[in-house]
Order: C-alpha cells, then structure tokens, then sequence
C-alpha cells in the first residue's frame, strides 16, 4: 500500500454514513464534535458553515469541505450570530425525519441540497499525515481542478437512490474514496506542513513507498538508500528533515501501528500479526508493542473489542 491508504486504513473502523438533505427558507442546523472526521459536498445551492471557533466559511454549489477532526459546527442559509447557533437544530433531526427533506418554499427562495457524512476513526494511533490535517479542508468547486474528485462526487449523486442495485456497496465504497481524494486534493494544495512537502520530495517518497509497500522486508538504511537512488547520508538527511524521525525510527513506529489495527481489526493470532508486521516472535513484537504503546498486545486487543463494526453496518 502506499502512504495516504496505509494511514487511512491504520485509522478507519466501520463504514461512512451519509443523509442526503434538500432544504429551503431559513434554517439552521448544528453538528455536534464527533471521534471521526466530517464532511459535506454541495450538491446544489449555496450554505454557509460556521465551525466552533472559527470564521464562517461560504459553500456552493460542487464545493467539498472536510472537517478532519471532527469538529463541531453549524451550517445554515446565512451567516448566523451566537444567539441563532445556540438555537440551532440538532442535525439528527434531519436524519431521523424529524425535518422535512424538501419543504415548501416561497417562490424565488433558493434551496440547497447536499451530502453529509462521517467517517468513524480510532485517533489512538493516528499517522502524522492525519493529526497535520487543519480543522477544516475547504476544497472549492473550480473548472478543471481535482478531476477525480469531481468525478467520485458525480458517482456519488447517481448512487444516492438506495433503491437501485447493489447501491448498499456502491455508496460506501464511494464514500471511501471520496475520503482518499480529499485528503489527496488537500496534499496537492497545501503549501504548510511536512507531509505533503515529503510526499511531494521523489526521494522521501520513494523510501516511503517501499516501506509502506512490504513492511514486513528486511529493511535497512543502505536498502532503502538503493531503493531511493541516493546515498545513504542523503537518504537520512532527506527523510529525518521531512518526516520528522529518521528512516528506521519510523519504519518501526509503522510495523507497531499497522500490529494495532490488525489486532483491533482481525482475530488474528499474534504470531501471525507478528509476521505480517516483520517481526520474528510473538515475543519480539509484544516487548516492542508494550514499550511502544504502554500495554500488551492482548489488553490492547481486549481494550478494541465493539469499537469494530464486524457487521458492515453504518454507524
């Protein structure tokens, strides 16, 4: 795998949910913090989106906001002072039908539908690629940028009928990838932060690739050098500048993280997790887990059990 899958799925438990909300007038809605990461896709008209503690950001129509860390905030028809957010609704009654989905409106009263979700993560072992993203990705709706991201949103619109066939699998499958192409658009466009700086440097990149790829392998400085095309100075120098440890140091911050979601995300034995994260004994990788971690590989895996969605439901 490469970077941005491996800290997505290291993260990621269940499946997204979504509510698709058409609405008109005046309104006002509130979205409480969540342990996940939020979003919104304008799918028609205009809102605005004022997040706690931040400046009110205007949407249109096609504009994609991401809110990383699942801050709360309110959206509404216009910008609203403090007494208005306070008397917001919950958004649960939209999504619960205590809202109507397509009121009546008066004539020339503009209306604005779009796709809301979250995506349920466990930040117990983030990757810095996600703990460096801001509060708050707004990506705006511009001619001939992001067209993958424009094309899933197009995907998306179509499959939001959960009456056509195999809509069940298509949608959240669709709202996964919409989840890797923000956060890719995002790398794209930031000019702050380490990450996007050493997914874009072809050296870092390239050492990240093939530690992210197999693990498990061997790995040394003077392999991973040969893998990059550099010396083994330029390598280290390069890597720890922009990752923030030095080649080594993270590949095995990496095997200890992706243990921990295989043991909140599998039954498999340790032995076997041990190996799939390149470790020679069950031995070797708890004394590693627990210097890491400040536990056992079991009570960590005890500590993780109903945090999963076995089922595939939404939750």
């Amino acid at each position: 795998m490469d970077v941005v899958s491996d800290a997505i799925a290291a993260v990621r438990v269940g499946r997204p949910s979504s509510d698709r909300v058409r609405v008109g007038g005046r309104w006002c809605a509130r979205l409480a913090p969540y342990e996940g990461a939020g979003f919104h896709v304008v799918l028609g008209g205009s809102c605005w989106l004022l997040p706690d503690g931040g400046e009110p950001v205007a949407l249109g129509a096609g504009d994609v906001v991401l809110l990383p860390h699942g801050t709360g905030h309110v959206i509404a028809d216009a910008p609203a002072d403090a007494e208005t957010v306070a008397r917001a609704v919950p958004f649960e009654r939209w999504a619960d039908g205590g809202l109507p989905r397509r009121p009546r409106t008066h004539p020339g009263t503009r209306e604005v539908e779009m796709l809301c979700g979250k995506y349920r993560l466990d930040r117990s072992h983030a990757h810095p690629l996600l703990t460096e993203l801001p509060p708050l990705v707004h990506l705006p709706a511009r001619a001939g940028e992001h067209p993958e991201l424009r094309a899933a949103i197009g995907l998306l619109e179509g499959e939001l009928d959960e009456h056509r066939p195999g809509a069940s699998l298509a949608l959240p499958s669709l709202l996964d990838l919409l989840f890797v192409y923000m956060i890719r658009s995002w790398a794209a466009e930031s000019t702050a932060g380490a990450w996007p700086a050493a997914l874009g440097d072809p050296v870092t990149a390239a050492a990240l690739r093939a530690l992210h790829s197999d693990p498990a392998a061997p790995w040394t400085v003077d392999r991973l050098a040969a893998e990059a095309g550099v010396s083994r100075p330029t390598l280290a120098r390069r890597f720890t500048t922009l990752v923030g440890r030095p080649p080594m140091a993270y590949l095995t911050w990496w095997r200890l993280t992706r243990a921990a979601a295989l043991l909140r995300d599998t039954g498999d034995p340790l032995a076997t997790v041990a190996r799939r994260v390149g470790y020679a004994s069950p031995y070797a990788l708890s004394h590693a887990f627990r210097r890491e971690f400040g536990t056992t590989p079991g009570r960590y895996r005890n500590g993780c059990q109903g945090l999963s969605d076995p089922a595939g439901q939404y939750v």
